[in-house]
């Protein structure tokens, strides 16, 4: 019988480490917010030209721990090319983040479907422009897929990838997936075969867990770590973007980032046969977070997308000076003169 309680005692308290805390609520809304068919409230931030009298219009999708205060649409997109080509862009905290409401059924699709709401809530019109960043480039992965005709452009950058997308060769896979840290590798592991353990395994002080939700510098390339420097800064929205919850944040993005998708991206084809649009993918050679191999891979695979490898660069290539000009540039007007190398110092 104590053999029994102890066992049933022990079941418990493993069922109870696992659980995630609930979210606690957003601590006032102080953005607006559009509200979804479900009930749902997405918050979002416009800049630029004025959304009624813009000529481009461009949503940009956040990356993993980061929110929509963090666009570098905002920051780094010069004042002149924003009144030159008319360019208006709103970016969303994404469902769990910031002041988004969370999605219990959060997924590459339903993120896609979220995106075309707030397109239609905003009026931005029948198409518009995507810009996905890291996790974000992944999210651009499932506007390609399930938005495809609503689009006029796409930029993925430094996209994240899934190791287990099913086209993906399986040496080419592992070998990209052994450059990683071996605690993100074991993050990246358990969001896709045990996604119930991911709140756990990112909680617990036993092993390192991902990298990326610790902040440890390791992950940053050369160049990575001289913009931060000249930024001064790493993360300074982390506290608005984390408010409800790192499960309902970070934890969620990588079970939905690293899970078994509903469609490969490998598969998809051209939207844009009729040359009236592109889709851009660039990504730096010393990316920590993304192995280039991939991605370079990926490009070859589907010949429409325009792919610009820049060379010296780490994975914040859009905070590097004058690069999300250049990446707008030739997503918008088609520069291909836009040059595909920069100094290897930000």
């Amino acid at each position: 019988m104590i053999i029994l309680v102890t066992f049933v005692g022990a079941l418990a308290w493993v069922y109870q480490s696992i659980q995630p805390p609930p979210p606690p609520k957003i601590a006032g809304v102080t953005s607006p917010r559009i509200k979804l068919r479900d009930g749902r409230h997405l918050a979002y931030k416009e800049f630029g030209f004025p959304r009624d009298e813009a000529k481009f219009k461009i949503i940009y999708i956040h990356g993993f721990d980061s929110c929509m205060r963090d666009s570098p649409l905002t920051y780094f997109l010069s004042p002149a090319l924003v009144e030159e080509l008319r360019i208006y862009t709103v970016s969303f905290d994404r469902p769990g983040y910031g002041e988004s409401d969370p999605d219990p059924n959060r997924s590459p699709r339903s993120i896609a479907l979220d995106i075309e709401e707030l397109a239609d809530g905003l009026g931005l019109g029948p198409k518009f422009y995507v810009f996905g960043h890291s996790m974000g480039g992944g999210i651009t992965w499932a506007c390609l897929k399930y938005i495809p005709h609503r689009l006029a452009g796409a930029a993925l950058i430094a996209p994240a990838i899934n190791y287990w997308w099913r086209n993906l060769p399986g040496d080419i896979a592992r070998e990209a997936f052994s450059l990683m840290f071996p605690a993100d590798q074991w993050a990246l592991r358990v969001a896709h075969y045990a996604p119930w353990l991911t709140y756990w395994w990112n909680t617990q002080k036993w092993f390192p867990f991902c990298n990326a939700i610790t902040g440890n510098p390791v992950i940053f390339s050369r160049q990575d770590i001289e913009v931060l420097s000249k930024l001064g800064f790493a993360t300074p929205n982390q506290v608005y973007a984390r408010q409800q919850g790192e499960y309902e944040s970070l934890h969620r993005d990588l079970n939905v980032g690293f899970s078994s998708w509903e469609f490969d991206p490998l598969d998809l084809r051209d939207p844009f046969p009729n040359k009236n649009g592109s889709v851009h993918l660039w990504h730096g050679d010393e990316d920590k977070f993304v192995p280039v191999k991939l991605q370079g891979y990926i490009a070859s695979k589907l010949p429409w997308i325009r792919y610009h490898e820049i060379s010296g660069s780490g994975h914040l290539l859009p905070l590097v000076e004058g690069m999300t000009d250049k990446i707008i540039k030739s997503l918008l007007v088609g520069e291909e003169e836009v040059s595909e190398s920069i100094e290897a110092s930000a």
